[in-house]
């Protein structure tokens, strides 16, 4: 509950600033956000790995949602979900796998719902406020929808390693679009 309600209000503010900002403001950030985001994913294992013997070390667990730098790190990419949406979901893999002990597949599946709460919230601010072309978002939702369940089974079935090489080639194919489109 508590990442739903920071994925909603991260989502308005994204989508606010993408109402307000230039156009090209956030082109030039958007492909490094994507590789940080897959240099975290890459990394995670060890990551998890370092972040657990240190709680053991001081015999105090994190808490069960993550603390305050996993809701703020999940704020700020839901306001980059809100805003744009590419590799949203290899960013809130990254962050909880670094926090949560839970495995990758539960952690993809709080990935889809959370992404589902920022999509949503974000197409229902843009009815109000902007103006976009039905046949595109008709598109978009139809594509999200069948990705978003196919990923999901999918995902539940691979291994973490084989998952993770799958987020990663994807996010490096968002980064080539985004640089080369």
């Amino acid at each position: 509950m508590r990442l739903g309600a920071v994925a909603l209000v991260g989502s308005l503010a994204g989508a606010a600033l993408l109402i307000v900002l230039p156009p090209g403001a956030f082109e030039l950030i958007v492909p490094v956000l994507i590789a940080i985001a897959l240099v975290l994913v890459v990394l995670q294992p060890r990551l998890s790995r370092l972040v657990k013997r240190r709680r053991e070390e001081k015999d105090a667990g994190s808490p069960a949602h993550g603390g305050p730098a996993l809701l703020g790190g999940m704020g700020f990419a839901s306001a980059y979900g809100g805003y744009f949406g590419a590799a949203q979901g290899v960013l809130y893999l990254a962050l909880m796998g670094l926090v949560l002990p839970d495995d990758l597949q539960r952690l993809n599946a709080t990935k889809n719902v959370l992404s589902a709460v920022v999509n949503g919230v974000a197409a229902v601010f843009f009815l109000f406020v902007a103006e976009f072309h039905w046949t595109a978002v008709l598109l978009v939702a139809v594509g999200s929808t069948v990705g978003g369940q196919l990923g999901a089974r999918i995902g539940r079935r691979l291994p973490p390693t084989v998952l993770r090489g799958v987020i990663v080639v994807v996010g490096l194919a968002a980064i080539i679009q985004l640089l080369l489109g």
